[in-house]
């Protein structure tokens, strides 16, 4: 039996794509007839990234569907293949800012060093008044500065500085619960020391941002502040 939601993601799926490609003068198909499918899929099919309004307006209306007891008024997009992170807010990308994923692809296991998929909220922010560069051990401000290394050069360590957004799963067997839970697994957006790679995967998991845009989105959001991460 075809389920309602199924049916509601394929006609949105559907719809998605034809506007973005009359948008872009060329002929895109969904591939998706019946079925559930999963969050990490891609919801568009262009080769080059959709325009912000697009992103905006279309996401919102999917994950009001997909999630009909959240809401989106104010939410943070990840998107794994373009490397970027979207602030967006009634609809509207507020801001956009590049970002590192893991090096080691997409999941949800502990000890994978992967990025983890689906909905998180924000749980915890951590490091108001950390100078930029401020270095973290444990969550906590050690009073040193890490050293930004704006080349492709490896810091010796996986450094954590300036802010701290811990997140927090909300998807029961994707992202929470036993050896998949992202809270337990310490999954951050943070800032890093290792700024000449952002934009491209870099990570042991977490998503790392430049320190000054790490700063600027912490001002932004709230605790419980959702993040959708997805593979698109």
């Amino acid at each position: 039996m075809i389920r309602k939601e199924n049916i509601q993601f394929c006609l949105f799926i559907a719809c998605f794509s034809i506007l973005y490609s009359c948008k872009n003068n060329q002929i895109v198909r969904s591939p998706y007839i019946v079925g559930n499918p999963p969050i990490d899929e891609t919801i568009y099919h262009a080769e080059t990234e959709p325009k912000n309004e697009t992103i905006a307006d279309f996401l919102t209306e999917y994950l009001n569907l997909k999630y009909p007891g959240k809401r989106f008024e104010k939410f943070i997009y990840v998107s794994i293949k373009y490397q970027k992170l979207y602030y967006i807010e009634n609809k509207t990308v507020v801001k956009k800012y590049p970002v590192s994923t893991s090096k080691y692809g997409i999941g949800n296991k502990l000890n994978s060093n992967q990025t983890p998929l689906g909905l998180h909220s924000i749980k915890q922010k951590i490091g108001d008044n950390v100078p930029v560069g401020g270095l973290f051990s444990s969550r906590d401000y050690t009073g040193r500065l890490a050293t930004i290394l704006n080349g492709k050069v490896k810091s010796k360590t996986d450094d954590v500085t300036s802010r701290i957004l811990w997140l927090h799963g909300e998807e029961i067997g994707v992202n929470r619960g036993r050896d998949i839970d992202s809270y337990k697994r310490y999954i951050y957006i943070h800032g890093t020391s290792e700024e000449g790679y952002i934009g491209e995967p870099a990570s042991h998991g977490c998503i790392r941002m430049k320190n000054t845009d790490v700063i600027d989105l912490y001002n932004l959001v709230n605790e419980e502040t959702l993040v959708i991460i997805l593979k698109a």
